[in-house]
């Protein structure tokens, strides 16, 4: 799928990596269509890209069905929003696991449910959803995370297929730690173990290489990290006892407990 030319429908712009997301789709030629809550962080967004801008809240059913409606035409969506949802479940309310699993889960189903069917009548079009290695190998003090992460790559892989042949293509890009980004980040804490992170240019790089090559799944990770997911997909129990060992439990408690007193 060239992404020159194409109109995209980029979620979750303006946190974590969606600005650089719109920054090189805007570069290589893409017809931006950015999507958030918040007028005051699009607007500018939409200015700097020359990108048409619609106000969503992806947690409302509604809001996503018009999104769909208004965004028609798309012929690449690039489901980046999520929320965190790290900390314990028992932390949770059940409003805010309702939401999470609307934001992170139902919500880019929808768009992709809705969007597809004008992209396999045209013969052309990808879908790209960002994931995370938390949809791969399970973490402490992350179930609620991911549960919609390993959900988001079940989906996707399962809908490759459902549309294979049908001239629409579709990729789950999976980053581990970012630079700069997400709760480690934000709190200071050290991933565990002391984990490398990537930059979020390589992210995006990955990203570019799904869509245009239509590649079913990508991870983007130091060798060591994509190794050890690997492992702990496949041996849960070990993965859990060598978590421990790293340290794993104590750097989480450091972060929940970081973000509890920032709430």
């Amino acid at each position: 799928m060239r992404i020159a030319g194409a109109t995209v429908l980029l979620t979750g712009v303006t946190g974590g990596i969606g600005g650089s997301l719109a920054a090189e789709l805007s570069a290589r030629g893409a017809r931006l269509v950015l999507t958030g809550r918040r007028r005051e962080a699009l607007e500018p967004l939409a200015a700097r890209y020359g990108a048409r801008m619609i106000l969503a809240d992806l947690g409302d059913a509604d809001d996503v069905a018009r999104l769909a409606r208004e965004a028609a035409g798309t012929d690449i969506l690039l489901a980046n929003a999520a929320l965190p949802s790290s900390g314990d479940l028992l932390d949770y309310t059940p409003d805010q696991i309702d939401r999470a699993l609307a934001v992170n889960l139902r919500a880019p189903a929808m768009l992709a449910r809705l969007l597809a069917p004008a992209m396999v009548a045209g013969g052309r079009g990808h879908i790209c959803f960002v994931g995370s290695l938390s949809g791969v190998a399970a973490t402490r003090s992350s179930s609620l995370y991911n549960a919609t992460k390993f959900g988001l790559r079940g989906f996707s892989l399962a809908l490759r297929q459902d549309l294979h042949g049908t001239g629409v293509g579709v990729s789950i890009v999976q980053p581990g730690f970012v630079r700069e980004l997400g709760m480690f980040a934000d709190t200071g804490s050290p991933t565990p173990g002391g984990v490398r992170t990537v930059a979020p240019e390589r992210v995006v790089r990955g990203v570019v290489r799904a869509i245009e090559r239509d590649v079913a799944e990508i991870n983007v990770a130091p060798l060591e990290l994509r190794f050890l997911t690997k492992v702990a997909s496949h041996f849960p129990g070990f993965a859990e006892r060598v978590q421990r060992l790293a340290g794993a439990e104590r750097t989480m408690d450091t972060i929940v407990t970081a973000q509890r007193a920032s709430r």
